[in-house]
């Protein structure tokens, strides 16, 4: 017999029926069938329940449960269609839906639905949450049957779910069933039983498919969003907005001032209340925005404890001098004392430190308890490893460990899932079953002399969980907002209330219980199934201390100035909404006036992407209904502009072939609509608004009707169009090197050039005519690359000059080489008078549209290294035809430096920190440094207007004959290190190195200080030592360069004495830290080796009592230095003795370089 296991074949149908029917299909099912033993009779109905309705993995409570059997007779003579007899269970009719035939399939199709006789009455939120099982069995011999095993929540919506493709037709009614000599259906009739679980739905989201789920409505709570991969931030931010007592100090830091996207504060400060007030998910972006991360950041899983550290210490900083200044450590900071206590004498040191959170060991303990245990278990430090108990006691036996002073209010817990493994190389995550409970007794840890006045008991209040493994996880959290009640579970966006078995059994890790495990077959039954989800983070709060930390917060507890910037801005979000939702009633329209046009400096007659709120030479953005009339819009363009609405009229612009937009010509007749007029130009605009230029007439007659000079309306309204032509003038004035608009005229196309003569110069308020010895020169502006010269002695229709062309002119010097008008010096002449004339003024407007074709504005910034220039960044408006030099001497200029010694570099595209220094050579431009190679990959690495400079001590020329060299300076062993950039000359050696860097460093020279070491290292490998007459040319660009004082007795000992010291973790391939040369010394004792070692070193204290010693030879096993096996006498090396050259001395500590187990460092401004 053949039988099919549980859920995962749901599918859903495609039908063309009205009828909505779920499918649910075996095919897909992973598992194999099985082939029970004949133990099991369908008419058993106790015991088929047993195999047709298995445990669930998520537990639910049964409320009831039913057996129903439908004896299904004449199969053949079946409609399409059938329905069974209704049943109820859970106070609910039930019945089987049957598709004889299939349901579009050749299989025979049978579900489960609601039997209610109307729909319509059924609640919209009715849910019902059912295990289910549907037996088809022979009629004469119960021990043939087949069956299927789902669950499903029904709803309102969604009234059946089963199988689509139960069983195929052919296997019902052609074959010998299970080898047996019957078919499944015999006689054309067959039993079909369904077994029905109704199950409690304690939180209210059981088998939920969560469409259109409302977590405010259903819970009270909304989410955060997910930016990308910041699951975990989601996590713990929720963590620290639901501790209260945090979220309300976190209100009390004063931001008023400072309501930047930089202030983290402030940004914490607004989820925070959003988290608060909203009804939706809130999204994150501002507070990473503050953080300084950027796209890469969003995608990268960071370290969750090193997140909670730096988010806290950063608002414990900003709450220094407030009202709130010890809030966080009263509630978050606990002390914790690290003691060495002689067994034999009465002697202790010890020290009180204060610590934020605990970590705590996973591997190999089974719970909470165990952990604490193992975190505060003693070390007996006896034999070789006796503690140094000073001189009054020397070397005693002791016994070391830490012990608890005090816990904070709200405890933090961060479990070791993820841990390094030496087998493999990497970081594993460690799925080990970890128990905690819901109340945790801590004083069983505390310290004898501790307060213990009241209970340490603590309630759980947070379990953070990660699901996943080590490269691709989740992450979410289960929360307990209030003293009482639920859990709730916060899964990004999504927020549900949790039973006590999803916060706590669920995230214990380890297998799953065998019971909850559906059957599986050969290899598959001997190996475990592992939960993927575990709890890495936990949040305990002192029971005695939860109304004070879970105080209620409430709107007014919010800054003022928040809530008032947040409802601004909600405000202005439903005003945009509601913009959008009545955008297709509307058409802009953008109207250049004469006011617009002298105000514009640049080419053409605007930029119509300009913003009319920020450029006044932008034009004038209306917002008007699409049924607004062209004389209303007159009326409305003329009150802004105070004046009769009968003296303006509007030319449509239009798009030309070279690319400019020109009026093109007056609308006449004002009672079309603005969008009628628009789709009628649809064709000759580029612009989603109608634009416009708005005329004002300068002549109106006795009853105050316009006089247009062209286009004028008669009494019949007969448009007449004569020859005079619309222009626009612009004026560049040379000495200001500016160029500006002056307004229009209307000229005669019969006129000659030298006609506009006087016309202009009335226009410009220069008088009848021009002064003695000056002259005009014009050009036409046909379009911004192109700017021709106009004949004084042509007519304007010689000059094929239309309505909307745009004339340039200049006064210019009268010269006698020049006696046709419009002839002036080309660019770069200069007269015997000029020769200070400077590059970057332009003589002529032409040169000045090419100017403005090719300006940029650049964006300089001081570059890092050079911070205590205390130089500022600017903004130049420089074109990008310039040359280095002359980009060098408009810097120097903004500077006011030396040109020659700059250094300019281009900035990297994603992360805007500076590349590589700019080459000086003759032929390039400032475009050419902006933008390398076109359209390269190096062009698009490089951002665009952004350059860095560094001033330097010497010329470029000079800086040519040098070499930068990047010296580490090691000043306290190894713990302190500074890196200098110093320049020496390519000829020098180190010797000269040493002096520059001396002088850089600002620190005594080698005869005031004495020697100095210098060597390279590779890989946090000691490479060689550099000789003083070593040529600087050939340092290795791939080598760090370390510099050192030679320790005293360093200064003359033998290079045979020395062995390479590096530093590892675990394994000598994970290499980190600064690697030194030390010297041996011939019969010392390890104990005085190791004192020596930690004053060469640096390393103080408790992280030098951490370190473990081994000798490290190339493709070997590390020789570890075991203190058991060395004794007092014993030496390292004896006298004559010799160390083999690939042989290095490793210190085996933890990497403090603090990077996360993803490899990347913590980034959070």
């Amino acid at each position: 017999m053949m039988v099919d296991t549980q859920d995962e074949m749901v599918v859903q149908p495609a039908l063309n029926e009205k009828d909505q029917i779920t499918e649910i299909n075996p095919d897909q099912l992973d598992t194999d069938a099985e082939t029970l033993e004949n133990v099991t009779v369908a008419t058993d109905f106790e015991a088929m329940k047993e195999v047709v309705l298995p445990p669930l993995l998520d537990e639910p409570k049964t409320l009831e449960d039913a057996v129903n059997t439908w004896t299904v007779e004449n199969w053949r003579a079946l409609s399409k269609k059938e329905h069974g007899p209704i049943f109820q269970t859970g106070g609910f009719p039930w019945r089987i839906l049957l598709f004889p035939f299939g349901n579009n399939v050749d299989q025979c199709s049978i579900y489960l639905e609601h039997g209610f006789p109307d729909t319509n009455s059924i609640p919209e939120d009715w849910s019902c949450c059912v295990q289910f099982g549907l037996v088809m069995w022979n009629i004469n011999d119960p021990t043939l049957y087949y069956h299927h095993t789902a669950h499903h929540r029904f709803t309102k919506e969604e009234s059946d779910w089963g199988f689509t493709r139960f069983l195929e037709l052919r296997k019902m009614f052609q074959q010998p069933w299970d080898n047996s000599s019957r078919s499944l259906v015999e006689n054309d009739s067959v039993n079909i039983t369904a077994y029905v679980r109704v199950v409690e739905d304690e939180t209210g989201v059981l088998w939920h498919n969560f469409n259109n789920y409302d977590s405010k409505k259903e819970t009270g709570y909304v989410g955060l969003k997910n930016q990308g991969a910041t699951c975990y931030l989601n996590s713990l931010l929720q963590s620290l907005f639901f501790t209260n007592a945090f979220r309300k100090a976190v209100y009390e830091i004063p931001t008023a001032e400072d309501e930047s996207i930089t202030n983290s504060a402030y940004s914490l400060q607004r989820l925070f209340y959003q988290l608060q007030i909203s009804n939706s998910a809130v999204g994150t972006n501002e507070l990473t925005k503050s953080f300084g991360w950027d796209t890469r950041h969003i995608f990268e899983q960071q370290d969750v404890q090193e997140l909670s550290r730096k988010l806290i210490e950063r608002m414990e900083e900003r709450m220094k001098g407030t009202a709130a200044e010890d809030a966080l450590p009263r509630m978050l900071s606990g002390k914790v004392k690290t003691y060495v206590s002689c067994i034999d004498v009465e002697y202790e040191s010890s020290r009180v430190e204060d610590f934020w959170d605990i970590q705590l060991n996973v591997r190999g303990i089974p719970n909470l308890e165990e952990s604490f245990k193992d975190y505060i278990q003693q070390e007996t430090l006896d034999g070789d490893n006796k503690y140094w108990a000073g001189d009054d006691f020397k070397y005693q036996d002791a016994r070391k460990g830490v012990i608890f002073k005090s816990f904070p209010e709200v405890l933090h817990l961060h479990l070791k899932r993820f841990e390094y493994d030496i087998q493999r190389d990497t970081m594993m995550k460690i799925n080990d079953r970890f128990e905690f409970p819901e109340v945790l007794d801590l004083a069983p840890f505390l310290d004898q002399e501790a307060d213990k006045s009241e209970p340490w008991i603590y309630k759980l209040h947070g379990v953070l969980v990660h699901s996943g493994d080590l490269n691709a996880g989740h992450y979410y959290a289960y929360l307990k907002p209030n003293k009482d009640g639920w859990f709730h579970k916060f899964d990004d966006d999504k927020v549900t209330k949790a039973t006590m078995r999803e916060t706590l059994e669920d995230n214990f890790g380890g297998e799953y219980p065998a019971s909850l495990v559906q059957s599986r077959t050969g290899l598959q039954k001997k190996t475990p199934i592992m939960r993927q989800m575990s709890a890495y983070m936990l949040v305990y709060i002192r029971e005695s201390r939860l109304d004070q930390v879970l105080t209620p917060v409430k709107k007014e507890d919010c800054p003022p100035h928040l809530q008032k910037r947040l409802d601004e801005e909600a405000a202005a979000r439903e005003a945009k909404r509601r913009e959008r939702e009545e955008q297709h009633l509307y058409l802009p329209v953008k109207a250049i006036t004469e006011e617009t046009f002298k105000h514009h400096g640049a080419t053409d007659l605007t930029n119509f992407d300009s913003n009319p709120n920020e450029d006044p030479a932008a034009p004038k953005f209306y917002r008007t209904k699409k049924q607004t009339t062209i004389e209303e819009l007159c009326a409305l363009i003329a009150r802004d502009l105070n004046q009769d609405p009968k003296r303006v009229r509007l030319w449509i612009m239009v798009n030309r072939q070279n690319k400019t937009t020109r009026p093109d010509q007056p609308i006449m007749d004002p009672r079309p609509t603005i969008e009628e007029t628009y789709q009628r130009m649809a064709t000759t605009t580029r612009d989603y608004a109608l634009r416009v230029w708005a005329e004002v007439a300068e002549e109106v007659d006795a009853e105050g009707e316009a006089n247009w000079p062209t286009y004028q309306s008669n009494a019949n309204g007969v448009i007449v169009k004569n020859d005079l032509i619309l222009l626009f003038l612009k004026h560049f004035d040379a000495e200001k090197q500016t160029l500006e608009g002056v307004g229009h005229i209307y000229v005669s196309k019969e006129k000659k050039v030298e006609d506009l003569v006087p016309v202009i110069t009335k226009k410009m308020g220069w008088g009848d005519k021009l002064s003695a010895g000056e002259q005009l020169a014009l050009w036409e502006e046909i379009k911004p690359s192109m700017i021709e010269g106009l004949k004084a002695k042509q007519t304007l229709k010689a000059a094929e000059l239309q309505d909307g062309d745009i004339i340039c002119f200049q006064k210019v010097i009268e010269r006698k080489s020049a006696e046709i008008l419009g002839k002036i010096p080309r660019l770069g002449e200069k007269a015997p008078e000029e020769t200070n004339k400077r590059w970057d003024r332009y003589d002529d407007a032409k040169a000045f549209y090419d100017f403005l074709c090719n300006k940029r504005e650049v964006r300089f910034d001081p570059h890092p290294r050079g911070e205590k220039t205390n130089h500022q960044s600017f903004i130049l408006t420089l074109s990008t035809k310039i040359t280095y030099d002359q980009l060098s001497e408009r810097v120097g200029e903004q500077l006011g430096i030396d040109p020659t010694h700059i250094r300019f570099f281009t900035a990297n595209a994603s992360t805007g920190s500076p590349k590589t220094p700019v080459r000086r050579q003759v032929s390039q431009t400032l475009g050419t440094i902006l933008n390398p190679n076109g359209y390269s990959q190096q062009s698009m690495q490089t951002k665009a207007n952004s350059l860095y400079f560094e001033v330097l001590d010497m010329s470029l020329a000079e800086l040519d004959t040098k070499k930068n060299i990047k010296v580490t300076w090691l000043s306290e062993g190894i713990t302190k290190a500074e890196t200098f950039d110093v320049l020496v000359n390519k000829q020098g050696h180190i010797e000269d190195l040493v002096q520059a860097f001396t002088k850089k460093a600002q620190i005594p020279d080698e005869k005031e200080g004495g020697r100095i070491r210098v060597y390279e290292i590779h890989h946090h490998k000691f490479f060689r030592e550099l000789v003083p007459n070593y040529p600087v040319i050939s340092i290795n660009d791939y080598a760090d360069v370390m510099a050192e004082r030679i320790p005293e007795e360093e200064v003359d000992a033998d290079e045979r004495d020395f062995i390479k010291v590096m530093h590892f973790q675990n394994d000598p391939s994970r290499v980190h830290g600064i690697p030194f040369k030390f010297l041996l010394k011939e019969r010392e004792p390890f104990s005085e080796t190791k004192k020596r070692l930690e004053a060469r070193s640096g390393i103080k204290g408790k992280a030098f009592e951490k370190i473990k010693f081994a000798f490290v030879r190339r493709y070997q096993k590390p020789t570890y230095i075991n203190d058991a096996d060395v004794d007092a006498d014993d030496v390292i090396f004896d006298e004559g003795g010799t160390i083999e050259d690939d042989v290095m001395l490793g210190l085996d500590h933890m990497d403090r370089s603090r990077t996360t187990r993803n490899g990347g460092e913590m980034f959070l401004k």
